[in-house]
């Protein structure tokens, strides 16, 4: 602490030696820095309110029909992003800002200027916006503040119905892509369907339905065709059986050998009762009708077996009656009839056995196909819906409007300069004329420094120190002493007290 205090006492004895000098970088500073507080011109702020009522009674009304957009945040938005340089361009036309630009260097430098200047707060949370503007002509910063409340409104008017404009052309170009791909798509479905319209893909039971349906006709025809042919059979084992017993008791005959056998019957018994049995006529008509018998006991074996083979045959039979011969050809019928139809299913059961190994992957893409065809439908069901919402959207807006903008205070300038604050300005420049002064005298010191004890000489050089020679204080110094440190206190306060009057004469102009 006490060789803080020893270097501090150091610095201000070296200070002091150049004393003078500081005093005149004060004065130097304080004069530079009043003169410019003094004529940095008046700035004159030009300001309006703006209310913006974002409630309509449509909202609730049409809440669920049409596309509702935030408008707090649109506005929000609106007022962060109006200050852009096309619309500070046009801002600078409107208020006739150019009328003095020179070239192009000016007309930057204007719109730079501009843009620092306006200002766009928002007061708190009740969408109330005030717009301000400074420049050291009241009229010229009134006129742009009121350039810029018609900007503000027109450039929520004219956002809203482009971004409008822009959604429904863009959902209007999705829509045509989507009935694009809608129309390729059930162009593909249906050739697939066509292509498979065996498999029945869009019924309930499919091509496994199929087959049990198949397979149930399949056994239904099979069983009935049994049942035929045993009743056929039946019919059959009838027949042999009337055949065999007639046969067995003489009563079967054949017509044609019949009429012979009777005929030489006749004309044997005509001989006998000429001739003797010896006669050669007599044995040779008896040799004839033995032949005969012979010949139609062959005819009857060979009916009788190809009766076995053949039923049909039974038919020209003259033994059996005509109900027999009816019902067998009925019979012979229907047992064909069924044969065909047998043949019929089990070609339709074989053809969906082999389609039924193709099933799965034809079933695999008859999904893939309804599953692309949902996915469009969908997104185009949804592209039509939304353009539907903000076609209704968009006559809202022009009904109601995006907001209600209601100037709340006309734009106009203050009668009185709001900056610079000379009263805040020369304080601060007396502080820093102060600290110039200071700083200039500690830099003279650090510039050209002094030992005032063997200490600092010391260690400094870093050489011993034989001894030191006193200086001997005399009245006549402290005197001269005394006298220069109240030179310096007055020039010092004659500093301060000028900044005070400049202090006090620009109060009273601000309070009259």
């Amino acid at each position: 602490m006490e060789d803080l205090l020893r270097h501090a006492r150091l610095f201000l004895r070296g200070m002091w030696l150049h004393r003078w000098l500081g005093v005149l970088v004060a004065w130097v500073v304080g004069i530079v820095a009043a003169i410019a507080v003094f004529v940095t011109p008046d700035q004159y702020q030009a300001s309006a309110r703006i209310y913006v009522d974002t409630e309509s009674v449509l909202k609730p009304l049409l809440s669920g029909l049409v596309v509702q957009a935030n408008t707090d945040q649109q506005i929000a938005m609106l007022s962060r992003t109006l200050i852009s340089r096309p619309n500070v361009e046009k801002l600078v036309r409107m208020a006739d800002l150019d009328l003095r630009i020179k070239g192009a260097k000016d007309k930057e430098d204007l719109i730079d200027h501009v843009t620092k200047t306006l200002k766009i707060k928002s007061v708190g949370r009740d969408n109330l916006y005030t717009l301000e503007f400074r420049d050291p002509d009241p009229e010229k910063a009134r006129k742009v503040v009121q350039s810029l409340t018609t900007i503000f409104v027109e450039s929520s008017l004219g956002n809203k119905q482009t971004d409008t404009d822009s959604a429904k052309k863009f959902v209007d170009e999705q829509i045509k892509v989507y009935q694009k791909k809608l129309e390729e798509a059930e162009g593909r479905l249906k050739e697939f369907k066509l292509k498979n319209l065996e498999l029945q893909l869009d019924g309930k039971d499919g091509s496994g339905g199929q087959i049990s349906s198949l397979s149930q006709q399949l056994g239904q025809a099979k069983l009935e065709l049994r049942e035929a042919e045993n009743a056929r059979s039946v019919l059959k084992q009838q027949i042999l059986g009337a055949e065999n017993a007639a046969a067995s008791s003489g009563i079967v005959a054949v017509p044609e050998i019949d009429s012979r056998i009777d005929a030489m019957q006749r004309k044997l018994d005509g001989l006998l009762q000429q001739f003797t049995d010896q006669h050669p006529d007599v044995k040779g008509t008896r040799r004839i009708i033995e032949d005969l018998e012979a010949q139609k006991k062959t005819e009857l074996a060979a009916r009788r077996k190809a009766a076995a083979a053949n039923p049909a045959a039974l038919l020209n039979s003259d033994s059996i009656s005509q109900g027999v011969k009816a019902s067998l050809a009925n019979a012979e019928a229907r047992a064909a009839s069924l044969r065909t139809r047998v043949a019929e299913y089990e070609s339709r059961y074989a053809a969906a056995a082999g389609r039924m190994k193709q099933l799965p992957a034809i079933e695999a893409e008859y999904a893939q196909l309804n599953r692309d065809y949902d996915i469009n439908k969908k997104n185009y069901d949804g592209l039509v819906q939304r353009r539907e919402s903000a076609s209704i959207s968009e006559g809202m807006a022009a009904v109601s409007g995006v907001a209600d903008f209601r100037l709340i205070d006309p734009p106009r300038a203050s009668p009185k300069p709001v900056a610079p604050d000379r009263l805040v300005l020369l304080a601060v420049a007396m502080v820093v004329s102060l600290v110039a002064g200071a700083l200039g005298s500690f830099a003279a010191s650090q510039v050209q420094p002094a030992f005032f004890d063997a200490n600092s000489l010391r260690d400094v050089t870093g050489l011993p120190l034989l001894g030191i020679v006193s200086r001997q204080v005399t009245h006549a110094l402290k005197t001269r002493e005394r006298k220069d440190m109240i030179r310096v206190s007055i020039v010092v306060g004659a500093l301060i007290g000028l900044f005070l009057v400049g202090m006090a004469v620009v109060f009273y102009f601000q309070a009259g």
